[in-house]
């Protein structure tokens, strides 16, 4: 009896130093629930459905706090919780989402009066569209301080200080 406690514990001695497989050798890397995705935070998406409930905390079972209503709208993840994300809104409301509601796709909520969509990057372009407040487009791509911009099939540029949904300096291709 001695002998087979001694030979399970040196077993267990020889696994723990790293002499038994590779796999017993390699520390066992948790995945943090605080940043589950492994990707920026904070970062920009967009609604992937046209109502979503916004809660007070990471789960379920948490109150609604807001209900978000308009597809493809675009929001900042500011914070990760295992498979929710807390979002904020271009007037800086918050709330929790579980990450099956939002979309990679990036998007453009136009702010501030009426703004022109232009058929190139430069402030003397010509004009595709005049866009109002509030309409929200797919953004494309970013040069400088322009991004192109889809909205309802009207494709032109418009400056970042002109919409809601791009960080100042972000590369977009």
């Amino acid at each position: 009896m001695l002998v087979r406690r001694s030979v399970l514990a040196a077993l267990a001695l020889l696994v723990g130093l790293g002499a038994g497989p590779a796999s017993a050798a390699e520390p066992r890397k948790e995945k943090d629930p605080t940043h589950a995705s492994g990707l920026p935070i904070p970062r920009f998406v967009t609604l992937r459905v046209g109502e979503i409930n916004l809660r007070s905390g990471p789960n379920g079972s948490y109150p609604i706090d807001w209900v978000f209503t308009r597809k493809d709208m675009p929001v900042e993840i500011v914070q990760e919780f295992d498979t929710w994300r807390r979002i904020r809104d271009w007037e800086g409301s918050e709330g929790w989402v579980h990450q099956s509601a939002l979309s990679g796709k990036r998007g453009a909520l136009v702010v501030g009066p009426v703004r022109t969509l232009r058929k190139a990057p430069q402030s003397d372009g010509p004009v595709v569209a005049r866009v109002e407040a509030g309409v929200i487009g797919s953004l494309k791509k970013c040069q400088g301080d322009w991004c192109e911009i889809d909205i309802k099939g009207y494709r032109g540029w418009l400056q970042r200080a002109d919409f809601w949904g791009s960080y100042p300096g972000e590369k977009i291709e």
